[in-house]
């Protein structure tokens, strides 16, 4: 596996991590899962067009 890929599946798991309906972290609102889900668009974005 390349950095790449490591680096988006890391992202992913912590997107998951960050969705505000799981109890410890209700009180976060959606700025944690807002701020992951665009960092991991743009390193897809940013893989499929072969820039990493």
């Amino acid at each position: 596996m390349s950095l790449a890929t490591i680096l988006l599946i890391v992202l992913i798991l912590m997107l998951i991590g960050v969705i505000p309906s799981w109890s410890h972290s209700k009180s976060w609102g959606y700025g944690p899962s807002g701020g992951v889900g665009l960092i991991v668009i743009i390193l897809l974005i940013l893989l499929l067009t072969g820039r990493i």
